[in-house]
Formats: structure tokens, sequence, C-alpha cells
């Protein structure tokens, strides 16, 4: 359980710290632009919410002068009645762009996950191998919903406060020019040393993202392997280890609210300086007569309205910076393109034939290790062909280059004289059907895990496959039958049950082409037995290759290749490879207790796929 990921080569591209510019433009053009009706209406709400606001600002000079000095009484109802007016316009007016922007949030939380879902569907299985599950769901999470605070609260309450802004400052402008310049002098200072903290909040948001992506990986890994926890005693080191990264988390949370927080003495400071002079300044340009009581009170109600916005748009940077940071991120993953994709001019694959034929076939996974090396098989249709050979011979690879699951480094895979590389992906694999030892259910019911392999099946359909792939007697001995809920990974059920209704699911696709990489490994003996029968059956007529490590399951196979060390050692029938007496014929004397030797393997074992094709998530 202590198995780590290597997910270095992502994250080095989830930390590009793009601009801000450059990331905004982009969260505009491609998921604000769509909604960009609904933004304008609700701007135009923010703009009547900060009319509003600077109206209340001047209706402090008609209430001071009037009413209160000069006792007119004309004036109080109006007044009143002014006041109530812009109070009930401003109140009507924030709930409703407030909700087209939480509408519009959502929308693009909708959009962006949606997007992010179905790029990784298009994605290679290497970018899975070498990505952990927790830090895909950290994006698609967490960062998603960073981006929804900066799109939708942020964008909202920056707009919103700097409409205000705008109509307080020519509030104070209209009423004098020289107080408001002298009181706005603290501004510009204020916005630099925002900005400066801004910068210091998206680093430290980046790596907290990134370390709540690591804590997802551990508690992704830990909750699946909890028996194996359990099993070995691994419970205080478990906690231990997440226990560091949650004090990590903290560390970095409490630290970007303490950057954030600088915000606040600092505009608290300026404000109190600017606000300090238009006292004195006002204060003795009411003593001597030059303005009334009522004309600054208006200008200081402005200015302190102006510095409520103000204010916020500094809290409000913190916010937006986290959610550049997670825009930032999530596109880094919408960047990585898959390198197994439809060659320009791949057409749907239509062959009157479906051999398979592996052309002096050549793979690397990347490493400075080759994993095939000039490798030639024939899969004549409807033929049965095996393959066998040492754990990490090259076996699953080959079986894995059909489906084009990885693209050959060297040679060509055909099917009817076709590279699979000028087929499409979408009709090459329906011409598949998949069984391996790595059993995939989802956490639905067993029905529907069945009808994966065809969707729209009928009931009929979907029993005759459960029965074909010996399933159906224990399918309907279950509490619920056919509706029996699995589980995640299909918990619910022994290794056995879900190996056959894997099986059942590749028959009810009825593809010309059956791929089989160790299809009753997890079998019982009385089970293999009756599956290995309905594969028989299944195989008649189809083209099948099979990844074998029971020899005795593949001794009808009508070719055996046996692989070894990226190479094809052997070729023949069952019988042909025993009178060899090569490597099968002593791997056979193991397995049959026939009291062979065991040939020189290099000290691997028989079984096992290969680990460097193993799904990591």
């Amino acid at each position: 359980m202590t198995k780590t990921f290597d997910t270095k080569p992502f994250d080095r591209a989830t930390t590009r710290h793009t601009a801000t510019w450059p990331l905004l433009r982009r969260l505009i053009a491609t998921y604000l632009r769509p909604y960009r009706w609904t933004l304008a209406q609700a701007v135009m709400w923010m703009a009547l919410a900060a009319i509003t606001t600077g109206a209340m600002a001047k209706l402090m000079e008609p209430i001071i002068d009037e009413v209160f000095q000069n006792r007119n009484q004309a004036m109080l109802f109006p007044v009143a009645a002014g006041v109530l007016t812009a109070f009930a316009l401003r109140g009507i007016s924030t709930y409703f762009h407030s909700v087209q922007m939480n509408q519009i949030g959502q929308r693009i939380v909708a959009d962006v996950q949606s997007d992010m879902y179905a790029h990784l569907l298009r994605s290679d299985l290497s970018f899975f191998h070498g990505t952990s599950a927790g830090q895909l769901i950290s994006r698609m999470v967490n960062d998603v919903g960073l981006m929804r605070l900066a799109v939708a609260e942020c964008l909202t309450g920056l707009g919103k406060s700097v409409l205000t802004l705008v109509i307080l400052v020519a509030v104070m402008f209209q009423q004098d020019w020289v107080m408001a310049t002298g009181a706005f002098l603290a501004f510009p200072i204020a916005s630099y040393f925002v900005a400066s903290i801004g910068k210091r909040l998206r680093k430290v948001s980046a790596n907290t993202q990134a370390e709540l992506g690591h804590f997802s990986t551990i508690l992704n890994q830990t909750l699946q392997g909890a028996r194996h926890v359990k099993a070995y005693g691994m419970e205080a080191y478990e906690r231990d280890r997440v226990g560091g990264i949650i004090e990590n988390l903290y560390n970095l949370i409490h630290k970007g609210f303490k950057v954030s927080a600088m915000s606040g003495p600092i505009t608290e400071v300026l404000s109190g300086l600017a606000i300090v002079s238009v006292i004195v300044y006002g204060g003795f340009q009411v003593i001597n007569g030059t303005r009334t009581a009522g004309a600054l009170f208006s200008f200081i109600t402005a200015f302190l309205l102006a510095y409520e916005p103000m204010k916020r748009m500094a809290k409000l940077n913190g916010q937006l910076q986290g959610g550049l940071a997670a825009a930032d991120r999530v596109f880094a993953l919408l960047d990585t393109a898959p390198s197994i994709v439809d060659r320009p001019g791949a057409k749907a694959l239509e062959v009157a034939r479906h051999d398979i034929r592996f052309d002096r076939v050549e793979f690397s996974y990347g490493d400075d290790k080759q994993a095939l090396h000039g490798i030639s098989i024939e899969v004549p249709e409807g033929q049965t062909v095996a393959l066998v050979g040492p754990s990490g011979a090259g076996k699953s690879t080959l079986l894995n280059l059909i489906p084009r699951f990885y693209d050959v480094t060297g040679g060509a895979v055909l099917i009817g004289g076709v590279d699979v590389r000028d087929a499409t992906l979408s009709s090459l694999r329906n011409e598949i059907a998949l069984v391996s030892q790595e059993v995939a259910l989802f956490d639905d019911s067993i029905r529907a895990n069945i009808a994966y392999g065809r969707l729209g099946a009928s009931e009929d359909e979907i029993v005759a496959a459960a029965k074909g792939a010996a399933a159906h007697d224990f399918i309907i001995g279950l509490p619920d039958g056919y509706d029996t809920m699995v589980g995640e990974f299909g918990v619910k059920l022994s290794g056995g049950q879900r190996q056959r209704i894997s099986i059942a699911r590749a028959m009810l696709r009825n593809a010309p082409i059956l791929l089989l990489d160790e299809a009753t490994s997890a079998l019982d003996t009385e089970s293999e037995r009756a599956v290995q029968g309905a594969l028989r059956t299944l195989q008649h007529g189809r083209t099948t290759l099979v990844v074998a490590h029971r020899l005795s399951t593949i001794v009808d196979a009508d070719r055996v290749y046996v692989i070894h060390d990226g190479r094809v050692a052997e070729t023949g029938t069952h019988a042909e490879l025993l009178r060899q007496d090569g490597i099968y014929a002593r791997l056979w004397g193991m397995q049959s207790g026939s009291g062979q030797g065991g040939a020189d393997l290099g000290g691997a074992e028989l079984g096992e796929a290969e680990p460097a094709v193993t799904p990591r998530i």
C-alpha cells in the first residue's frame, strides 16, 4: 500500500504559472462568452445597484441641509421617499444580478467538468498509468469549484464594486474635484500592494491545490486497499502519512489566509489617512462658510461607501488568484493531447475477413527498454491463437496493440490486411470484445454491467449471455437477481463471479474478434470448466487471441506462440510444441506435474500480465 505514482510529467504541465490576463482571456472566451447575454443583463442590474448607491450618498446633502438644518418640512417626505426607493431598487437589482451570476458560474462548472470528462475519456491508457485518480478527481472537483468562485462570485463582486466605485467617484468629483483628487491618492497605492499580494496568493493557491490532489490520491489508494492495510497492520503508518499531508494543507491554507488578510490593514491605514484629510480640509471649508455641512457629509458618505467596494475588491483578488491558479491546472489537463487518435483520412474498418497479423512489430513504453523486438504473428480468421510465456515477456502488450490502447513503435498490426492505425478508433474497437484478468465492474446492477457490452440489448439477450458465461445460476440465487448491485469494482461478488459477469458482457457484444487476457484466471476448477465450454462456443467462427497462464486451457488452440523477452521463441500446436521439448514442454511439465525440469526463463514465473500495462486507477 505504500506504492506511489509517477505523476511528475503531468504535474510539471499543471504548474505553468500562466500570466493572469491570458488566463482570464481564455476563461472568458471559452466559458463565459456563451452566456454573454445573461452576463449583459447581470451587468445592467449591477449598474442599477451602483447608481442607487451613489444616489444614497447624494441624498445625504438635502437630508442634512434642508431637513436637519433648515427644518424644511416640505422636503421631509420627498427625501424619505427617495431613500426608500434607492434601498428598494438596490435590493431588487442585487437579487437579480446575484442570481444571474450564480447561474453563469454553475453553468461554467458544468461545462468545464463535461469538457474534462470527455477529454479524459479520449486520453490514452499511458496517461492514466502515469496520473493518479486522486489528482484527476481533485481537478474535476476542487479546481473547478475554485473556478466557479472566480467567475461567479469574483466577477460579480468585482463588477459591482467597480461600477459602484465609478458612480461614487463621479459624485465626489461633482462635489469637489480637489478634495476628491486628494482622497483618491490612496487608491493607486492600495492597488499596488493588492497586486503584490495577489502574486503571492496565486503561488500559495497552486501549491494548496497540488497538495489537495496528493491528499485525494492517498485517500483513494488507502480506501481501496483497506483490506491490505488491516492485513499488514499498517493503520498507524497510514494515519501518520495522511496526518502529515493534512498538516501541510493546514499550513498552506493558513499561509494563504495570512497573505490575503494583509490587504485589510493596508487599505484600512490608507483609507484612514484619506478620510482624515477629507475631514480636515472639508472642516475648514464648513467653518469658513464656503461649504455646507450637508455637502461635506454627502462627500464623506460617498467616500465611505466607495471604501467598502475598494476593500471588497482587495479581498476578492485573493479568491480570483486562487481561481486562476485552478484554471491554469484545469487548462493544463485539457491541453494534454492524447497520442492515440484517428489519423487524418482514417476510415471505418470494413474488411471481408477478420484475420490479425503482427508484421515485425516493435514496441517500447518510452523508456530505454524495448518490450517487443520485431514480432510477426498470424491469427487466421475464425481460429484461436494462444500466447504463453513468462511474466513481462510481452503477451499482454501484444494484445493491447490490437485495439490501439498503444501504438506500435515499429512494424504494423493489421486486421483483414488493413493497418489498425488507418481505421477509426470507434470502428476498430466495435469489432473487438475483450475479457481480461482485471475485471472492471461498475457500481451498478448486474444487468447494467452485462448490458455494458451492448447498450440497448433486450432482457432475453442479457440472460442468454449470462447463461453462456455460466453466470445465470448464481445471479438468480442472489436476493435481487439481475437487479443486484455489485458495489464498487464488484466488491460484493466473488472473484469468479466477477469474471463470469465480464465474460457475459463479452458474449453479449458478439464481436468478430475476441481477446482473452487470462480470462479464466480467477475461476475455480468447476467454474473454469463450465466457462471454458462457453468460451469454446463463443470462439467458434471468431478470430480469437488468448493470453494464457494455465496451459490446460489452450491445448485445443489452433496455434500457440511462446513469447520470451519480447520475441517469438517457439510456435506450433500443443502437440507439436511438446515434441519440440523446449520452453513450452518444460512449462507444461511444471504445470501438469509430469516431472520435467524448468526452462531458463531468467527467474520469471509464468502467469502475470506485464506490470507496465497494469491500470493504476
